[in-house]
């Protein structure tokens, strides 16, 4: 309980600190660099990268459950594509995020 209290008063300290970061005006420096539309190209391939590997193990524990009992493969396979829709929504919520904030 100590190691999370300790946490908790950590991560309270940082974000005291971290206000004076977000103080700057709002006037751009000339000729300065675009660093929402270069985190934005790392945040979509973050996404994109993560989710593929999230589908991969899902397909293959999918397959993995009907190859086991193939008399459950119709529930199996509801539960699959829903789970595909949601993992696929991240990354598409990733990119109308990033469309947002570049746009």
């Amino acid at each position: 309980m100590r190691k999370f209290g300790m946490l908790i008063f950590m991560l309270l300290i940082t974000s005291v600190l971290a206000v004076p970061a977000f103080a700057q005006g709002t006037a751009a420096v000339a000729g300065g660099t675009n660093w929402v539309a270069i985190t934005s190209g790392f945040a979509i391939a973050l996404a994109a990268g993560l989710a593929g590997l999230g589908q991969g193990k899902v397909g293959g524990a999918a397959c993995e459950a009907m190859a086991r009992n193939p008399a459950a493969r119709g529930g199996i396979m509801v539960f699959l594509i829903i789970g595909l829709a949601f993992i696929e929504s991240l990354v598409l919520f990733t990119l109308v995020i990033i469309f947002v904030k570049v746009v």
